[in-house]
């Protein structure tokens, strides 16, 4: 098993952990963590852009001219695609983009994602993060401490006074273990577990 160096808020190491080789030091694959993101924008998509066609288009169907004898190009109405203000051809209309992987390739994903920070030295493990109250001032101190500048932290339960905390730092977020997730892992540069947090996800993932 692979050890990792667990840590206080005082940047102080106080012990190692050993954690699962077969999450955190697993066989990356890179087209998985690709695949997994890719999914979780489209599902961001709201899919409410829209367009009127030509039958859309308020406007009357009188023909504006004759058909012939003016010069001019054949027109039925006002309402058409070549004209100023007319109806959009195959324009955009609301749809949902939102799709589903596979159960197993999400966690696979997830594990490699898991594997990228730990082998790259960006994965911090914590006994515990613990605020007396809210504090920005204090939040920031202890990001300062262990060197962070682009973290996402993740506990392993609700924590108003921590999340509270966090939230007006710039390039900070807080997740709960259950919203883990690979596009998170992969956009912030420093992945930081609490221990219980760290359990729990090796529950979740565990082959």
């Amino acid at each position: 098993m692979a050890k990792a160096d667990l840590l206080n808020i005082k940047a102080e190491k106080i012990g190692e952990i050993e954690i699962k080789d077969e999450i955190f030091n697993c066989e990356a694959k890179p087209h998985l963590i690709h695949d997994v993101i890719k999914m979780q924008l489209a599902n961001r998509r709201r899919g409410t852009a829209s367009t009127k066609t030509r039958s859309e288009v308020k406007g009357s169907n009188k023909k504006p001219y004759r058909q012939k004898g003016t010069g001019r190009a054949r027109l039925g109405t006002y309402k058409s695609p070549l004209m100023v203000g007319g109806g959009v051809v195959f324009g955009p209309h609301p749809r949902d983009y939102s799709y589903s992987l596979p159960k197993k390739v999400r966690k696979a994903a997830l594990r490699s994602a898991l594997t990228v920070r730990f082998s790259g030295s960006n994965m911090i493990v914590l006994d515990k993060l613990e605020l007396d109250k809210i504090s920005t001032k204090t939040f920031s101190g202890i990001m300062k401490a262990l060197n962070l500048t682009k973290p996402l932290f993740v506990i392993s339960n609700k924590d108003d006074i921590v999340e509270k905390s966090a939230r007006n730092i710039p390039y900070t977020k807080i997740l709960r273990t259950e919203g883990l997730n690979v596009y998170d892992v992969i956009r912030y540069e420093q992945l930081v577990f609490t221990l219980d947090s760290l359990r729990k996800i090796e529950e979740v993932l565990a082959l």
